[in-house]
């Protein structure tokens, strides 16, 4: 029901509220003083603490202060033997949910417990819902008539109400969060959190306290105690996208949450339970990730129990008119525009696209397309800006010219064309860069440096960190091989 820790300097006291509250069904704990009251909220997390005003050595309105910076989740309820109204002001300025007063009726003592755990749990579900109102209104952009999304979408109603895990294969911008999203939203977890995490936006250590939590002092920054994500999504579903970035570690736990169904916070001592759901989704194979070593089997074989293969963009070209009418209506709403329709000639040129950044990239050409169009029927002409893009190729002549060619320099632009291409293809990750053209890191990074080659993204250039060996800013849309 609540984790409650009871902080009085009294013995009698403090074993008397523990009983009571032990007896309504509370995880009730102790301290006799301020201090002792840290140091046990610097190891476990707690729902809301009871404490006594006049202490020896810290004062429960100096607790009060002390709890906003180390635990702000938790609620604080004050008890005092000597009354005054400046006091009982001065305790709710400081955040205080409430005041008893001794002696108290233990009816009165379980009433506001009863009501402040309620506040807390209310609250917390207002917050979650504001953060997913705006991710829920994108549920009904799954849109689709062809054949295989048919089946996907059969396949999520079938599975919706499974308690089983599912794991969702696709390229980047097929839509894998709007699966997730229809899977929780169709299910008897529905009025629960539904809570997603983009497993690759972060290193490992902010990753671990993000999923699990942290307690104060756990790290460098962890001034209070925190929530983990996988707190948050109790009782609801969890969605981890890109599964496949994730570090043997992060993956031993998550491991564990599924297996046994509780984590601990980085930096705490006891066991966290919770019941979630895990949807997870990658756009690699995860086969091939468990042959090299750099995923665990037995974490995969737990998260692929319901596989759900989203089909690339370009596999259902049928699509591409409805996903157009779709994103011409939401853009003229969110610009004021009148467009139309968009001509037939225009729409021949969208469905024929290879569209390697999927939906999500269909939806960027539409969205540019419409505000800096004036017509109210979108022409090819529209569109011309978003698919011609100028030839980098290097020209090889099929015989040498009479007056001869500087073959240095010709060699000079065919390297650098094929190291650009290489770091393209790997997204630029230079040590695989350079395994693609078969030379050491060392060369690959003389022969970069030699052409003066950095990350550009528009007009800005991101200098490459020293030494990286992790990718560098990733492009908008990367492209991944079709799945099976």
């Amino acid at each position: 029901m609540g984790k409650i820790l009871v902080v009085d300097n009294e013995t009698s006291m403090r074993e008397f509220l523990a009983i009571v509250l032990g007896k309504e069904g509370y995880s009730v704990s102790t301290a006799e003083d301020g201090n002792q009251a840290l140091k046990t909220l610097e190891k476990d997390a707690f729902d809301l603490v009871l404490t006594d005003i006049r202490m020896p050595k810290m004062s429960g309105l100096e607790l009060l202060k002390a709890l906003k910076v180390v635990s702000p989740e938790t609620i604080t309820v004050m008890m005092t033997a000597y009354a005054s109204t400046e006091t009982a002001i001065e305790a709710m300025k400081e955040g205080a949910y409430d005041y008893l007063t001794k002696p108290f009726q233990v009816d009165e003592v379980k009433l506001i417990i009863k009501n402040a755990l309620e506040r807390k749990k209310l609250k917390k579900e207002n917050t979650q819902l504001r953060r997913e109102l705006k991710g829920q209104s994108s549920f009904t952009q799954i849109i689709g008539k062809s054949e295989r999304m048919m089946k996907v979408l059969d396949l999520v109603m079938k599975v919706a109400d499974s308690k089983s895990n599912v794991l969702i294969y696709g390229e980047s911008g097929t839509g894998k969060e709007l699966i997730a999203r229809a899977i929780h939203y169709n299910s008897g977890r529905q009025h629960a959190p539904f809570v997603p995490v983009n497993c690759s936006a972060l290193p490992e250590t902010l990753l671990e306290s993000e999923l699990f939590g942290h307690m104060k002092g756990s790290f460098t920054g962890a001034i209070s105690n925190k929530e983990g994500l996988f707190e948050i999504a109790h009782e609801g579903s969890i969605f981890l996208d890109e599964i496949g970035e994730t570090s043997l570690s992060i993956q031993v736990k998550l491991l564990r949450v599924i297996q046994e169904k509780e984590f601990r916070r980085v930096g705490g001592s006891k066991d966290v339970k919770v019941d979630v759901r895990i949807i997870a989704a990658t756009n690699k194979k995860l086969e091939k990730l468990v042959e090299e070593g750099r995923f665990r089997e037995d974490l995969y074989y737990r998260l692929d129990v319901i596989p759900i293969v989203l089909p690339p963009l370009r596999e259902r070209p049928e699509d591409i008119p409805l996903l157009v009418d779709f994103f011409l209506q939401k853009f003229n709403q969110s610009m004021g525009k009148e467009i139309k329709r968009v001509e037939a000639e225009a729409m021949r040129l969208l469905v024929n696209q290879e569209w390697k950044g999927n939906v999500r990239e269909l939806e960027n050409v539409i969205e540019r397309t419409v505000a800096l169009s004036s017509n109210t029927i979108l022409t090819t002409e529209d569109f011309s800006s978003c698919f011609l893009k100028p030839s980098h190729s290097i020209p090889i002549p099929a015989s040498i010219p009479q007056e001869g060619l500087d073959l240095e320099d010709l060699i000079d632009k065919v390297e650098k064309e094929l190291l650009l291409k290489a770091l393209k293809e790997t997204h630029w990750v230079k040590k695989e860069a350079a395994k693609l053209l078969h030379i050491n890191f060392r060369s690959f990074r003389y022969r970069l440096d030699k052409h003066g080659i950095k990350r550009k993204r528009g007009e800005a250039e991101t200098v490459d960190p020293e030494d990286s060996e992790g990718p560098m800013e990733q492009e908008e849309y990367p492209a991944y091989p079709a799945f099976d």
